[in-house]
Order: structure tokens, then sequence, then C-alpha cells
């Protein structure tokens, strides 16, 4: 079953290849309307709430009240739609946008899967690991679908996007529903929602996420295996938020 609108992103794909060219000083873009319509519904039909099923929450000192689950049954909606997210045909679909040659999915969906935050939730501004763990792969290119609808501004949850040698937000991506934002992977491509979330009991942030990799990299783009690193981008406020996040990550662990 097909849940990309291939045909969409084929007809539009001259005008996503220039967009995403234009942008500096690294590459992205965002594009609505990613699935067809009605297999969108269906997705968020059946997107399980954080009681439901294997959600890690884990809490840490950057990040709070974010679940991820990466692991479905062979006949789910879900499993379906991440096997078309790593698809050949996306993947070449990615590199004719990207011009990043070779690209390969990731079956295990290390740091991806469905996400879902709850009121409170941040993940402060980052640059991503660059180093797939098993494969020692490089990663080059996030890809995150948004499922939330009548999704209001008063809400946060916004995806920043920053360029910190300017201390500068590039881009500030409002999470609506069936909305695809991709960036590339390097070590300038900072990123997060530090704002935390302001939503109502019962509404959460929901959002598919994909990262692919390639097998060799460009030698002035190369530098040592890292984890996650991330800046302050909201002064004193921000360290106070991840001061009181470590302390509920230390109280997590304690009583664990």
């Amino acid at each position: 079953m097909e849940y990309i609108n291939f045909e969409k992103l084929q007809k539009d794909k001259e005008q996503l290849k220039n967009d995403w060219n234009s942008k500096q000083p690294f590459r992205y873009m965002c594009y609505d309307n990613f699935f067809y319509g009605d297999k969108a519904e269906s997705i968020l039909n059946m997107y399980p709430n954080v009681a439901e099923g294997t959600w890690d929450g884990t809490t840490y000192i950057h990040q709070k009240n974010k679940y991820q689950q990466t692991k479905f049954e062979q006949n789910s909606i879900f499993k379906s739609v991440f096997d078309e997210l790593n698809s050949q045909q996306f993947l070449d679909f990615l590199s004719e946008v990207t011009s990043i040659e070779k690209l390969v999915g990731d079956e295990k969906l290390f740091g991806g899967g469905l996400h879902q935050s709850l009121t409170g939730a941040f993940l402060n501004v980052h640059v991503d690991y660059n180093y797939h763990p098993e494969t020692k792969y490089h990663r080059r290119l996030n890809v995150l679908v948004y499922m939330n609808k009548d999704w209001k501004g008063e809400y946060e949850g916004h995806l920043q996007l920053w360029d910190m040698s300017k201390k500068v937000m590039l881009e500030n991506i409002t999470p609506l529903f069936n909305r695809m934002a991709m960036f590339e992977t390097n070590e300038i491509s900072y990123h997060g929602h530090p704002v935390p979330l302001k939503t109502p009991n019962g509404i959460s942030r929901k959002s598919l996420a994909t990262y692919y990799y390639t097998s060799e990299r460009t030698s002035e783009e190369i530098v040592g295996d890292h984890n996650t690193l991330y800046v302050n981008t909201e002064g004193i406020s921000g360290k106070l938020k991840s001061l009181n996040s470590g302390v509920k990550a230390f109280f997590e662990r304690l009583f664990k």
C-alpha cells in the first residue's frame, strides 16, 4: 500500500530541489501534504497514545516528556509506513532532490520511529550524532513528518533551525498535520524544539522520524565520532529548564 504521495513529489521535484539548494548555511526544506490525504488520516487514527505499546520516555538533561517507539508488529500500519520511508523508491527521490548519492535507510530506526511529546516537553537545540552506532555509516539526512491536526501557535513545539555561527534562528517550523521537514545532518545543522510544550491535556505533539546515511563522505566533512551536541539558545531560562530536567532524570534513574 502506498502512503507517500510520490506522484505529487515527482511533480514538485524541481521546485523542491531549487528550494533545498537555496538554503544556507545548511540545506533544508518543508513540504505539506506529504502522505496521501486518506492515508495520513489512517496514520493519525492508528497513532498510539503513550500508555499503549513500548514507548521509551526516558528523561535527559536536554530532553523531557518526549516518547519514542521503534518496534511494530509485522502487519502494523507503522511497519508499512516506515518500510516505505526506507524504500529504494524514496531513497532515490531523496538523492535526486539533495544530490546526496547512495543513501541508505535504517530498518532499526535508531533514534527515529514514532515520536510523541506531552505538555512540558522540549528538546534543546543540537547537532546530531554523526555515525550510525552499528554500521558506522555517516548520518546525512533527517526526515520528520508531523501528525498534528488543528495545531495552535500557543502550543509551541516549533522545529527551530539555527545558524549558530551568527546565533540566528533560520526557521521556526510549525509541526502541522501531514507536513514533512527535511534537513541535512552535518556539524552546523543545529535544530530542536527548545520551548516547552504548552498543550492542553489530551493533546500531544506527534511525528514520524527517519534518518538516512551514506557509507562515505567527502573528506572536508569528516570529523571524529561524537554523540549529540547541545547548545543553549535561551539564556538563563534555558539553563534553569535543563537543570530541572536533569533533577527529574536523576530521580528517574534513582528509583529504577
